[in-house]
């Protein structure tokens, strides 16, 4: 299991492993690099790819038949929410980047980079499907 063991100034630790650049990762499987470096290169690409979803090609004409909230496909294990450590302090991303997220079910939390580590500890010892991408933090 994929735990954060320590994080500190310009770095974290998962498994005693010491990252310090920023990763997404889940309790199981890869921690992956991601290409976020500040809370404004986050994208939504890039938060639906730390939660390992990917759009789906859409049938261009589904909206004659579709709710808009059915016009966007995507594949992918669906966790049931995203931490987003956006470094030493807080900051909340903008409605239209998590919206996306938010319509296929996924939660998405954004915090410092410390609580979300000990927030994805917790939710991963209950067993709970969370998926982190942190930033590092600097004082």
């Amino acid at each position: 299991m994929n735990t954060v063991t320590a994080y500190g100034n310009g770095f974290v630790e998962i498994n005693r492993h010491r990252y310090e650049h920023a990763i997404a990762f889940g309790p199981l499987g890869e921690i992956s690099p991601w290409s976020a470096s500040h809370p404004d290169d986050i994208s939504t690409e890039l938060l639906l790819a730390a939660a390992r979803v990917t759009m789906a090609p859409v049938d261009p004409m589904a909206f004659l038949d579709a709710a808009e909230s059915d016009i966007a496909a995507f594949t992918g294990e669906r966790p049931e929410v995203l931490l987003v450590g956006t470094g030493a302090k807080q900051v909340l991303l903008s409605h239209r980047l998590l919206l996306p997220l938010l319509k296929i079910g996924i939660g998405v939390e954004c915090m410092s980079t410390s609580a979300a580590a000990r927030t994805y500890n917790i939710l991963m010892s209950e067993g709970r499907q969370v998926i982190a991408a942190l930033l590092p933090e600097y004082d």
